[in-house]
């Protein structure tokens, strides 16, 4: 997997990539993470990116050309992805994060100020994402975000696969809650079913708390869930 991301601050990606578990995994050659800075690719002496909105308004419009000419420099893979992170996108979900799983490479443009170009749009035709219903400074901490989760899905990235399948949403649910030493803290006890060695009753109770617990957080998840039993 290739993370090819265009940003005004390559820092940002390239910083936050360097810890914990992305780090092990891009050290081992399981993803790399690559910036690309449109800064690179403008026209003007001064390295301007932005300029003010046709038709007035305030802000400012990140412009169609160095973003064009940074994304065509860009070589694609068979099997590529083109995202753009936009609070206009479709809401970031797991679904769509194990979609982004199977590709080779994925491509991120990383917005700010008003916002794009409508051309930038219209020529690249990426894919728009939002992590939320709520608008950040700038596109890195989105971009962030899928980086995080994408790369979770790839074989290796984590010491086992299946701390990814277990985990909230995997299955419709929210997480079962966990438990570890020592036993008791505050008379505070680790339920004893999870002391018992019985796979099958473990399983089952914590099948039955991931239900309660998204019976009460996300009842929208829970009446999903439901539907599909």
């Amino acid at each position: 997997m290739i993370f090819d991301i265009m940003t005004l601050f390559p820092e940002m990606i390239e910083n936050a990539c360097n810890y914990s578990i992305m780090k092990r995994a891009v050290q081992a050659g399981i993803f790399s993470v690559n910036t690309i800075n449109p800064r690179d690719f403008t026209l003007d002496k001064h390295k301007k990116v932005d300029d003010t909105p046709y038709g007035g308004g305030a802000g400012m419009v990140l412009m169609v050309q160095p973003y064009v000419d940074a994304y065509e420099s860009i070589t694609k893979s068979d099997k590529s992805a083109t995202i753009m992170l936009s609070p206009q996108g479709e809401p970031l979900n797991e679904r769509i994060v194990n979609e982004l799983a199977v590709y080779d490479q994925i491509i991120m443009l990383c917005g700010h100020y008003e916002g794009f170009d409508e051309r930038i749009r219209e020529i690249i035709q990426p894919r728009e994402i939002s992590i939320g219903d709520f608008v950040l400074t700038g596109g890195e901490l989105p971009a962030l975000c899928l980086i995080d989760a994408v790369s979770r899905k790839i074989e290796g990235t984590l010491g086992k696969i299946e701390s990814a399948d277990e985990d909230s949403f995997s299955n419709g649910l929210i997480e079962y809650p966990h438990y570890t030493k020592p036993r008791e803290f505050r008379n505070l006890k680790v339920p004893d079913v999870l002391l018992n060695g019985n796979h099958k009753e473990i399983n089952d109770f914590r099948l039955k708390k991931s239900i309660e617990r998204t019976q009460k957080r996300r009842p929208d998840l829970y009446e999903k869930y439901i539907k599909n039993q």
